[in-house]
C-alpha cells in the first residue's frame, strides 16, 4: 500500500461536516464534467486535425502520399518546360542556320558576280589597249599613206 490514511479524529455525524463533504462531491462532479468536456473537446479536435484518420501514422502517410503526388506532378511540369525549352533552342538554332546559310549564300552569289565583273572589266580593258594600238597604227598607216599620196601628187 502506497498511502496510508490515518485520521486520528473519528468521523463526526456533525451536519456542518456532511456539506462539506457534499460540497466537495459536487466540486468533484463538476471537474470531471470539465475534464470530460476538455477530453472530447480534445477528441475533436485530434479528429480535425488529423482529416478523419484513425491514428496520426495514417495521417503522415497520407500526407507524405500528397507530398509525393505533388513532387511527380512538379517533377513532369520541369521535365515538359525542360522539353519546350531545348525544342525551342533547337528551333533557334535552325532558323539561325538557316539565315546564316542564306547570307552565305547571298555574300558567295555576290563574290562570283564580282569576279564576273572583274573579269569582264579586265577583258574590256584589254579590249581596250588592242583598239588604241590598232587605232594608233591605222593612224600611222593613214599618215604614211597620206604624206605618199601628197607626194605622189606633187
Amino acid at each position: 500500500m502506497l498511502f496510508k490514511f490515518s485520521d486520528l479524529h473519528p468521523c463526526g455525524a456533525s451536519e456542518e461536516r456532511d456539506s462539506v463533504v457534499r460540497d466537495d462531491f459536487i466540486i468533484t462532479k463538476l471537474q470531471a464534467e470539465d475534464a470530460a468536456r476538455l477530453l472530447e473537446g480534445i477528441g475533436r479536435t485530434a479528429a480535425h486535425d488529423l482529416d478523419g484518420e484513425a491514428g496520426y501514422g495514417r495521417f503522415l502517410q497520407r500526407e507524405l502520399s500528397q507530398i509525393g503526388e505533388a513532387f511527380s506532378g512538379v517533377d513532369k511540369s520541369l521535365l515538359e518546360l525542360e522539353g519546350k525549352f531545348k525544342q525551342s533552342q533547337e528551333t533557334e538554332l535552325r532558323e539561325e542556320q538557316q539565315l546564316n546559310g542564306n547570307v552565305m549564300k547571298q555574300v558567295s552569289d555576290i563574290q562570283g558576280t564580282l569576279r564576273e565583273t572583274t573579269d569582264i572589266s579586265l577583258g574590256l580593258k584589254d579590249k581596250h589597249e588592242l583598239l588604241s594600238l590598232i587605232i594608233r597604227s591605222h593612224g600611222t598607216r593613214l599618215s604614211r599613206l597620206k604624206t605618199e599620196y601628197l607626194n605622189v601628187g606633187s
